[in-house]
């Protein structure tokens, strides 16, 4: 039942708050899904969630299913009891993102409000990301105050909102457009920053 109501209309219209709220949580559904039969598959023949890397390689199409990158690092904090640097070595290791568009405005962003309601873990999880990849970038570029806040997983403002982009190149080991020609465009313009670094 709950299946059917979360996945009966998709891509809802995410001009209203219903519709945002939907969207997030089918996200979050067909992601964490996702991780869970990866993981179990995994652990049919392997016991050693620190070499997930070494067989299991997740493409993300676009940012939609970025919120993999935040739920396989929860899974393997809190389920399986990692160390934090252990669970982040494994997730970027693991995860490859493919880059759809050349306008930073069409780049899905979401509501911390919206976070703190339905996923406060992953919230929780996201800031701890962006802390510590916002102090690696002040140590390479200190007092580059406009740098940090482009880079932000956490883009301030009214509202504060959390950019599925900025999280899906942190959290991945390779980083593309749909051609040569756009991921030349990415590294000069849209992701400039995050290719210098």
């Amino acid at each position: 039942m709950l299946f059917r109501s979360i996945s009966k209309v998709l891509y809802p219209n995410d001009e209203i708050f219903e519709g945002k709220e939907l969207r997030l949580k089918q996200e979050y559904f067909f992601t964490a899904a996702a991780i869970a039969d990866i993981i179990r598959r995994f652990k049919a023949d392997n016991q050693d969630l620190a070499k997930l890397s070494d067989k299991v390689s997740i493409q993300l199409n676009d940012t939609h299913p970025t919120l993999a990158i935040v739920e396989l690092m929860r899974v393997l904090l809190d389920e399986y009891h990692l160390d934090w640097d252990k669970a982040w070595d494994v997730t970027r290791r693991t995860f490859a993102y493919t880059n759809h568009t050349l306008m930073p405005e069409a780049l899905e962003c979401w509501s911390v409000k919206i976070f703190e309601n339905l996923l406060p873990r992953h919230l929780q999880i996201i800031y701890e990301i962006n802390n510590r990849f916002l102090t690696d970038v002040l140590n390479q570029f200190p007092g580059d105050e406009e740098r940090i806040s482009r880079m932000s997983i956490i883009e301030e403002g009214d509202p504060k909102r959390v950019r599925m982009a900025n999280l899906a190149i942190i959290g991945s080991y390779s980083i593309n457009g749909v051609s040569k020609l756009h991921s030349d465009l990415l590294k000069t313009r849209v992701l400039k920053d995050f290719y210098e670094i």
